[in-house]
């Protein structure tokens, strides 16, 4: 069978490794030289063991596998940091983190949107409808609300969470989004999940588009998985 021809456009995996390195040291100049001090204290330990015990090749070679390890779970975790503060401000950084978590999850970016391009996005998954807004709390808090009522149409007995993302008093920061989403409880089963998607699909899309475009395309790091469902 022929070779997919490879897309010219797509960087390969070492200079994907390059440019999140250029990212971490953007975001903080002290990410990298952690990530070598992690590296090589790890493999300095091994040998450490190694000369003590005697068993030194042996050492070296688990001390190689160990420093690569922990070097690339350092890396994966400043990246991680790094891609949420380049995000963290602009219109639509929520939509992004939501639609890169693990599982059953339906993103719907900007279900809401006012004049101030404060945004509310529609999230269903195992816990029900959850609704996430981006903006100050005095502003969106009507856009919930209203959202809300509009779900209600179709939500019937389904649990409807509503989340503030952001800074200020009582909302989510944009890092911890996907934890908290992940803690809520788990109500449906998985075809109750479907058929609420099937319901949402109903509502009316008629709301306007902020000027400003939604992050598209943004590679961010893989939430934790969460449990499995628990069913009542």
């Amino acid at each position: 069978m022929a070779k997919k021809p490879e897309n010219p456009e797509r960087p390969g995996r070492i200079k994907q490794l390059k440019m999140i390195a250029q990212i971490i040291k953007q975001a903080n100049p002290k990410g990298m030289p952690i990530v070598y001090a992690s590296v090589l204290g790890t493999f300095v330990l091994c040998i450490v063991i190694g000369l003590i015990t005697g068993w030194i090749w042996y050492m070296v070679f688990l001390g190689l596998m160990l420093a690569l390890t922990v070097g690339l779970v350092v890396f994966g975790q400043f990246a991680q940091r790094a891609q949420y503060t380049l995000l963290n401000g602009q219109i639509g950084a929520a939509a992004a983190v939501l639609q890169s978590m693990r599982g059953n999850w339906e993103v719907t970016p900007a279900v809401a949107v006012n004049r101030e391009q404060d945004v509310v996005h529609r999230v269903v998954g195992y816990p029900g409808i959850i609704l996430v807004s981006e903006g100050p709390p005095n502003r969106v808090r009507k856009m919930l609300n209203n959202e809300k009522k509009r779900v209600a149409r179709v939500a019937l007995d389904v649990p409807v969470y509503d989340v503030q993302c952001g800074d200020g008093e009582g909302q989510v920061p944009l890092a911890k989004l996907q934890r908290h989403l992940m803690k809520l409880p788990r109500n449906l089963r998985k075809p109750a999940v479907s058929e609420v998607k099937y319901r949402l699909r109903a509502l009316p899309q008629n709301l306007p588009v902020p000027k400003t475009p939604l992050p598209r395309n943004v590679r961010m790091p893989r939430g934790p998985r969460g449990p499995k469902p628990k069913m009542r």
